[in-house]
């Protein structure tokens, strides 16, 4: 086996959470925190072995800056629905709320997220519980 490839295997798991989009802002920070660390070690410099890795580290950073924003005034349906979409949910993809058919019930408006869903769903998605409430 290539050596690279066997040192890339050996440390994947260190470098693996670096290479993949924010979902949350706790993702975002750790990813501008490494960016700036690979910056700081040379990757600003376009002919350095970090700057392509600063490069895919600024596309996710930026990524994570240009989605849509969630209207402000949301309500915590228009909230859950907003975050459904943006990332590609289903009624199934929410057991924090429940079966489908709660799910289902409260995305009509026939139920209301209670504290524990709430709570659920805004560690899944790095927000405020408040959001859903």
């Amino acid at each position: 086996m290539n050596t690279r490839i066997s040192e890339a295997i050996t440390h994947w798991r260190h470098v693996a959470p670096l290479l993949q989009p924010a979902h949350t802002e706790e993702e975002y920070n750790a990813l501008v925190e490494a960016l700036d660390a690979v910056l700081d070690a040379g990757g600003a410099d376009e002919s350095h072995p970090m700057a392509r890795l600063a490069d895919y580290l600024g596309d996710l950073v930026a990524e994570w800056e240009t989605r849509d924003p969630m209207p402000e005034d949301a309500s915590p349906l228009e909230v859950l629905r907003f975050l459904m979409a943006r990332y590609g949910l289903k009624q199934i993809d929410l057991p924090e709320i429940g079966s489908q058919g709660v799910v289902s019930e409260v995305l009509h408006g026939k139920r209301t997220l209670n504290l524990r869903q709430a709570r659920a769903l805004a560690e899944r998605f790095g927000v405020s519980a408040q959001m859903f409430l």
